[in-house]
């Protein structure tokens, strides 16, 4: 691929809440313009485009993804649509950030990942947690060393909302559930420490509704190690995580994927609290990682490959066989 020289144009495809963050964050972007933006009625694509200041509304993903002028697409979509809207993109010659879930199981991550690899293009999962400042230093830490090899981790993201058999939570239709919404970020920073579990044990609660409502995942390791993580959607959690090896440990006490704040406690000394804030809502960090990605001719982010969203994928995959949870929609 060739290299980019130029600021990057970015397309939004959808207008929801995390398009408007996401739109919000690329202001913060070094080489990075919000060039166009596409919607199913050309009424949300204009309100957006207004807000946002974005100079082409498109009425149709189609239209987005057809614009000869667009580097790059964000998928905003829901879950359920994200194949769809991948493959769109992609056939269309556009590079892609695709949100998270990458797509609803492995078959779709696999042909999201070859049809990208065939037109020369780049390709990445949102996992914006892997870019926050607190995250690269947590994982710089612990590959030097500094609490000895790793040996467990815990983790877990839930809260409690109201059971609205309607909306994207709740919603078997639009693969609501707490596993794809919530439980991937424990699961993702397993791997992030861990690399990919050899063994999977997990239960779920499934609810009312037919979806996940709290799930528990324990995950062994090539090592040995332990994962010990969960995710709920009617529980409310800590909502933090712990690594644990054998000369220290370190707690991220809140919101562990988008800490700001970690303690290292390591064995017989005083704790050391390390504190690295950031400005904005913290999609910058991965949308810069996609320009700077561009300007190099990469198709591939070293820091999120694509080896490690079907990995992910397949873990939840695994983990939803387990309970025999499927998705009415979902395409094998």
């Amino acid at each position: 691929m060739r290299p980019i020289n130029r600021p990057i144009r970015w397309g939004i495809l959808g207008t929801g809440a995390i398009a408007a963050a996401f739109a919000t964050a690329l202001r913060q972007v070094t080489d990075a313009t919000l060039f166009a933006v596409g919607s199913r009625s050309q009424t949300s694509a204009d309100d957006f485009a207004q807000t946002h200041d974005v100079g082409r509304a498109f009425a149709s993903y189609a239209e987005l993804a057809a614009d000869p002028d667009v580097d790059v697409v964000y998928i905003a979509s829901p879950h359920t649509a994200h194949f769809e809207h991948t493959m769109l993109c992609l056939g269309a010659g556009k590079h892609v950030l695709c949100e998270k879930p990458f797509a609803l199981n492995s078959t779709q991550t696999e042909q999201m990942v070859a049809l990208a690899k065939h037109n020369g293009l780049f390709l990445m999962e949102a996992m914006w947690m892997r870019f926050i400042p607190l995250i690269i230093e947590l994982r710089r830490r612990v590959d030097a060393g500094e609490i000895g090899q790793v040996r467990m981790i815990q983790a877990d993201f839930g809260f409690r909302a109201p059971r609205n058999p309607h909306s994207r939570l709740f919603n078997p239709e639009l693969a609501g559930g707490a596993l794809l919404d919530l439980g991937i970020y424990p699961l993702a920073f397993s791997a992030l420490l861990l690399g990919a579990p050899t063994e999977i044990t997990s239960l779920a609660n499934i609810g009312t509704t037919g979806v996940d409502e709290q799930s528990a995942y324990v995950l062994k390791h090539e090592g040995g190690e332990l994962s010990v993580l969960a995710s709920a959607l009617r529980t409310q959690t800590s909502m933090s995580a712990w690594v644990y090896g054998t000369d220290g440990r370190i707690h991220l006490p809140k919101q562990f994927w988008r800490a700001k704040e970690m303690v290292l406690y390591r064995n017989e000394m005083e704790p050391e609290s390390i504190h690295l804030p950031y400005a904005g809502n913290g999609y910058q960090f991965e949308a810069q990682e996609v320009v700077d990605c561009l300007r190099d001719g990469k198709t591939e982010s070293e820091i999120m490959p694509l080896r490690d969203s079907e990995s992910l994928m397949g873990t939840m995959d695994t983990i939803r066989r387990q309970w025999g949870l499927t998705y009415p929609n979902e395409t094998e």
